[in-house]
């Protein structure tokens, strides 16, 4: 089916069945786009939370990426500015050690056509390995510390992040530099963007 619109592309997403024999709910893509967003979010994939509700990062780990970008969820959710696009756009299902891998079909299928209505983004945050190997392709590093320690590498169209889950603190611990060095700038340059 050819899209004439955001607003036609949007239902046609609504109505995905791509790999619904793979996930444990009925498909429910989570997602936030307007033509006129400055700034755009590629996480991973929904949580069980975000699923229930229906609002992309409203869990635990968008809590703590709400304090890296210092903004306050009116803002966050100010699609007019910021758009959220996971690279799984469905709840994948629970693995051994945390929720499973987005579903592998997802972004190819859909990322390429909502691009084509952001035209306004300047920067696009990667959050986690998924969205960093999907946009960064050849040229991500071995690891997603690497990846994130490479940061300047990959400005000014895109910022490689850790995921903000509980289930890094580990990483965050180890790796002091990020909130040293990596948060200031991610701050400075989101302030900048959304208040243009």
């Amino acid at each position: 089916m050819s899209t004439h619109s955001l607003a036609d592309l949007l239902r046609e997403v609504s109505n995905c069945q791509l790999c619904a024999a793979h996930l444990p709910f009925p498909p429910k893509p989570t997602l936030r786009i307007s033509e006129t967003a400055r700034l755009l979010i590629v996480g991973q994939a929904p949580s069980t939370r975000v699923h229930a509700t229906g609002i992309p990062w409203n869990d635990p780990s968008g809590d703590r990426l709400r304090t890296w970008l210092q903004i306050d969820k009116t803002l966050f959710y100010d699609v007019t500015k910021i758009a959220i696009m996971p690279t799984g756009l469905c709840y994948p299902g629970k693995g051994k050690s945390g929720d499973l891998p987005p579903r592998p079909e997802c972004a190819p299928q859909w990322h390429p056509q909502f691009l084509t209505y952001l035209p306004n983004v300047e920067l696009t945050l990667l959050i986690g390995q998924y969205a960093q190997r999907y946009y960064l392709q050849h040229s991500i590093q071995k690891n997603l510390t690497e990846t994130v320690r490479a940061w300047q590498d990959y400005l000014p169209k895109y910022l490689p992040l850790p995921h903000p889950s509980p289930r890094n603190q580990f990483w965050l611990k180890r790796n002091p530099w990020f909130n040293e060095e990596i948060v200031p700038v991610l701050r400075q340059r989101v302030e900048k963007l959304l208040s243009t």
